[in-house]
């Protein structure tokens, strides 16, 4: 730590720490603006252009110490990504509990409503490298760390409740599938290839968290916009020693969206860093992220009485069995400082755990328990990730741990081990009445043995009832999905065996599939299940404008005053409306009104935004190749809303827009009531900027008009 740490807030900088996590970061934090440039020593430098030479055309000498030392340092600044999960981007926040869960665990962290909890939390994609792009079908990963006064707890999950294997002596067979095919090392951050759907066909465990992984869950619009699952069953433990086995989940308070297909690949493209941007600029304009959790809970005397087993990771709860009870939130309202520092060094850990939450025997999970401490080893240097700041807990932390790569613990003394009495026996235990952590007391009984429970042998009866529970745009999605990764698996043999394995789930979704990639369809199979869970739907998900973006076309003879009072009516319902146009800068409309454009044509694109709102007819493309008629060909083909005032509305009827669901024109006669969320909004000849603003934040409510009629076999609108 540099000298100048001990005096930790630079007085440029008004940020005051917020909670105890802040206060401690805030010791490590170094500002280097304004200062002398010297060597990690704190040496003062004179020079850092040139490297010592014996004369101005000679060698460089080895006594050159600042070459060495900023050469050195360069080499050494990466460190081995994480092999699953490596493209993250984290966050600051904290978390409230509504009320006391004493009840149920004892955990002080969700005992006070008063109090705050200060959290890190990390999102990612899961096959990619820190390279990739991140609106890629894949699993995201939503990794939690609570910083609490107990110590730190990490709830590390997915925005999937179940996964792929039974047991964790699997999980290394998965990824090497999963990754691209060592031969080549093809494709990067893709299941569509023959290795993954091979390990897929052979191990039907795979079959429902493939459905989830073919599904529109695989596609968030944003992190924002994102559930998040712990996965495993663990357990609470309360006071008095009693155990509820507990599911985690985290809700979105503005419900989970997704993007189709089509605009993921296009978004990769524009924009590879697409939900960290998001997520950045969010924070920083104040738009925080806000996660309810949720827990659902289950006695310990009601572990058999459904049709599945509990601990199989491979299987949820379904939410009208047992319902999510909403028991806190969590905001995260800072942006890091260094991502280095602080979301690549991050160790998390499901066994870093507190009194009153325990684990259970979900195979899984246990080889879990081991694995992360193992990776992480290799991954930061040895055993002292801990002190790294931003893993570092904000309670005190005492033992006889000593040296290794990394240590910057000075440990006064010379007792490092127990038992002494030279140190009085210290650090001593503290019991359980005192807060000591101690493991629930399950009975366990058996043989050693290499098997699997036979209550985990159901692979398809929660993946038929995913199927049943998805609406028909939905299904025709993961038809979709399922037809082009496979589509892309150039062993017949894989692709015929993929088939086969989903017969066994539904023949609707295996014969249109086996039609689609030259396979045979299946004549018979299919599941028993027929109940549904429309929880699993992202049709029924909450509602709202709030965090959409929108693209305002301008052009010169926009009507000033009128656009600016849509722009502020959406800014006030929490919608970014941002102006694009031909050029950069101030715009002056027809009516002297000023408005500036924050994008152009070439530098931005429709797929970027949520919605497009076209304000004028005459548009100047500057030097781009296209304008409003790309625009709205792929906000059409994407389902997403459209609305146009004045003489915007020409783009709409030369593109035969006008009347689609979704799409809103303020040259239209009449306004329907808002129930009719489904139809073509209007307002009248003289438009009325706040009634057609409203229409348009309906349209922006729903995130896709799914029943607006795109022609068949193409992606686009007819042409404009």
């Amino acid at each position: 730590m540099s000298e100048q740490s001990t005096d930790p807030r630079d007085p440029r900088d008004p940020r005051e720490p917020s909670n105890l996590k802040d206060q401690q970061l805030e010791q490590y934090r170094v500002t280097d603006e304004g200062r002398k440039l010297t060597t990690n020593q704190g040496v003062v430098l004179s020079e850092d252009e040139f490297s010592l030479k014996a004369g101005e055309r000679g060698p460089t000498l080895m006594e050159d110490f600042h070459f060495r030392e900023k050469m050195t340092h360069f080499d050494h600044e990466r460190i081995p990504e994480r092999i699953v999960h490596a493209r993250g981007f984290a966050a600051h926040g904290e978390f409230q509990v509504y009320e006391s869960l004493a009840p149920y665990t004892k955990a002080k962290f969700l005992q006070d409503p008063a109090k705050k909890t200060p959290v890190f939390v990390r999102f990612s994609t899961v096959a990619g490298s820190r390279g990739s792009a991140e609106t890629v079908r894949d699993v995201r990963g939503f990794a939690t760390k609570f910083y609490t006064e107990e110590g730190n707890y990490d709830l590390v999950g997915n925005n999937m409740p179940v996964f792929f294997i039974q047991d964790a002596i699997k999980f290394p067979d998965l990824v090497h599938a999963l990754k691209p095919e060592p031969h080549h090392e093809m494709p990067q951050a893709a299941s569509a290839h023959d290795t993954f759907w091979d390990f897929v066909a052979n191990n039907p465990e795979t079959a429902h968290m493939v459905l989830w992984l073919m599904s529109d869950r695989a596609l968030p619009r944003s992190f924002r916009m994102m559930e998040g699952f712990g996965v495993h069953t663990f357990r609470f433990v309360n006071d008095l020693g009693q155990a509820h086995f507990v599911k985690f989940h985290w809700k979105p308070v503005l419900g989970a969206h997704s993007l189709v297909w089509d605009e993921a690949q296009k978004i990769a493209g524009q924009d590879p860093d697409f939900n960290r941007r998001d997520m950045w600029e969010a924070i920083e304009r104040g738009d925080f992220l806000e996660f309810e959790l949720g827990v659902q809970l289950l006695p310990e005397e009601d572990e058999f009485r459904f049709d599945f087993d509990i601990l199989d990771p491979t299987k949820l709860w379904p939410e009208e069995e047992v319902p999510v009870k909403l028991v806190g939130k969590m905001t995260l309202n800072r942006n890091v400082d260094n991502v280095f520092a602080e979301t690549e060094q991050v160790a998390f850990h499901p066994g870093h755990v507190v009194p009153g939450i325990d684990f259970t025997n979900d195979p899984l999970l246990q080889g879990r328990l081991f694995s992360y401490t193992d990776t992480q080893l290799i991954r930061l240097g040895g055993p002292n990730f801990h002190e790294l700041p931003i893993n570092r807990p904000v309670c005190p932390f005492h033992n006889n741990q000593r040296d290794g790569y990394g240590r910057q613990t000075i440990n006064r003394g010379a007792v490092s081990y127990r038992n002494n009495s030279l140190a009085g026996n210290t650090p001593a235990p503290v019991s359980e009445a005192e807060g000591g952590y101690v493991h629930y007391q399950e009975k366990i009984e058996g043989r050693k043995v290499r098997a699997r429970s036979a209550s985990f042998r159901d692979h398809f009866s929660q993946a038929a009832l995913f199927w049943n529970s998805m609406s028909e745009v939905e299904r025709k999605h993961i038809v979709q999905a399922f037809s082009f990764e496979l589509g892309k698996v150039g062993s017949p043999s894989v692709r015929q065996q993929a088939v086969d394995l989903f017969a066994n789930v539904s023949l609707e979704l295996a014969v249109p599939v086996a039609e689609a990639i030259g396979a045979v369809p299946p004549r018979e199979g299919g599941s028993k299940e027929t109940r549904r869970s429309p929880a699993l739907s992202l049709m029924n998900t909450a509602k709202s404008p709030k965090g959409r973006k929108v693209a305002v076309l301008l052009g010169e003879d926009f009507e000033g005053a009128y656009v600016r009072a849509v722009m502020d009516a959406l800014q006030a319902a929490g919608v970014r409306a941002e102006a694009v146009a031909g050029r950069l800068g101030k715009h002056r409309g027809a009516d002297g009104f000023e408005l500036e454009a924050v994008h152009t044509y070439a530098t931005t694109d429709s797929v970027l935004f949520d919605a497009i709102y076209v304000a004028s007819g005459r548009v100047d493309v500057g030097q781009a190749n296209k304008g409003p008629a790309e625009f709205l060909r792929d906000a059409f083909a994407h389902y997403k809303p459209i609305a146009a005032s004045h003489g915007g509305t020409v783009w709409l009827e030369t593109g035969g827009l006008a009347g689609s669901q979704g799409v809103i024109s303020a040259a239209m006669p009449d306004l329907p009531d808002s129930s009719a969320s489904s139809a073509s909004f209007a307002s009248s000849d003289s438009p009325d900027s706040a009634a057609f603003a409203e229409a348009f934040l309906e349209a922006i409510a729903l995130h896709r008009h799914w029943a607006r009629v795109v022609p068949k076999g193409e992606r686009r609108c007819p042409s404009i």
